[in-house]
């Protein structure tokens, strides 16, 4: 792992935490924390990093792993971090390179990611893309994998990376087991739009619509019918609708449909049978719950529930 001033602490533990815990499974890894000059960093929360060993007196590494920064996609990496990290990632000295979240600006700039695929965290695809034109940046993807050189979306991201490594190196089973230590995924579903319905919906002004935005969260299977919810919240039909396009920004219908859907995942990631997140889920018919699916994730639920078997992308 390479640090350096300003690096990210989540994105240095996460992936340390991974490999620690596959290592006290049976795992065969030992970990161990570089810098440019061997010295403390300074991580993004002012918490003074040590250390193991100066990056000049690194061997040859199985896997390096490249964090990032706030400061990489504002401005050019530092000549010593430049310097440091095309000489870990040089010729045959790693077998193979991976970043968390900006650290792929930083493999970028050494000129490690030409030509190929690779992401970052959403908010900074697009200036990856921009500053590098000869790599095809995937701004949705948790990880992708081009060659031996791995990069993965932003922060918590670069735990399902790691997850990822531990099951190309030592199996399923071994990751699965580390992601059930650890309380995670062994695949996150979806890409990096993670967050729930409930959390990216600003709260309403209005007392009764948050009322019945709490009553779909909590029971999406219930009659959320327009007339079912206008007599609820006392208003008529057209009022509440408009109340939902001002405040909620979609359509009563629409809201109701994203959050079944999460639930229909939910039940999915769960081990649920397609028919009873179906029904479960309000979303009624395996076939309603198909074309929900396909129209909003591109995915049937049968595929989208065979990503929980391992961290493999499904086919």
């Amino acid at each position: 792992m390479f640090v350096y001033d300003g690096v990210r602490l989540m994105d240095v533990a996460a992936p340390l935490e991974v490999f620690g815990t596959a290592a006290g499974l049976g795992g065969a890894y030992s970990t161990a924390v570089c810098s440019a000059d061997g010295g403390p960093v300074i991580t993004s929360t002012g918490t003074r990093l040590h250390a193991d060993v100066p990056a000049a007196e690194v061997g040859r590494t199985h896997t390096l792993v490249v964090p990032g920064s706030d400061d990489l996609p504002h401005r050019p990496p530092p000549a010593g971090l430049l310097d440091a990290v095309g000489e870990l990632a040089g010729g045959e000295r790693s077998r193979r390179i991976a970043s968390v979240c900006t650290g792929a600006f930083a493999l970028a700039a050494a000129g490690l990611l030409d030509g190929r695929r690779a992401t970052t965290h959403w908010r900074h695809a697009a200036a990856l893309a921009r500053r590098y034109p000869a790599i095809t940046v995937d701004p949705d993807a948790i990880f992708v994998r081009d060659g031996r050189t791995y990069t993965s979306a932003g922060v918590t991201a670069g735990i399902d990376l790691a997850l990822a490594l531990v099951e190309d190196d030592e199996g399923v089973e071994l990751a699965r087991e580390v992601a059930r230590d650890l309380v995670v995924f062994l695949q996150r579903p979806g890409g990096q739009s993670q967050f729930s319905v409930a959390a990216r919906t600003p709260s309403p002004r209005h007392d009764g619509l948050r009322g019945l935005l709490r009553e779909v969260t909590a029971d999406p299977a219930a009659d959320h019918s327009l007339p079912a919810l206008a007599r609820r919240g006392g208003l008529s039909a057209r009022h509440l609708t408009r109340l939902f396009n001002e405040q909620v920004g979609s359509t009563p219908a629409a809201y109701i449909e994203s959050v079944r859907l999460e639930a229909a995942k939910a039940l999915l990631e769960a081990g649920e049978t397609v028919t009873g997140a179906a029904r479960r889920s309000g979303l009624g018919s395996d076939e309603s719950l198909r074309r929900v699916f396909l129209r909003q994730l591109g995915v049937t639920p049968s595929a989208y529930r065979s990503r929980f078997r391992t961290t493999a992308p499904a086919s």
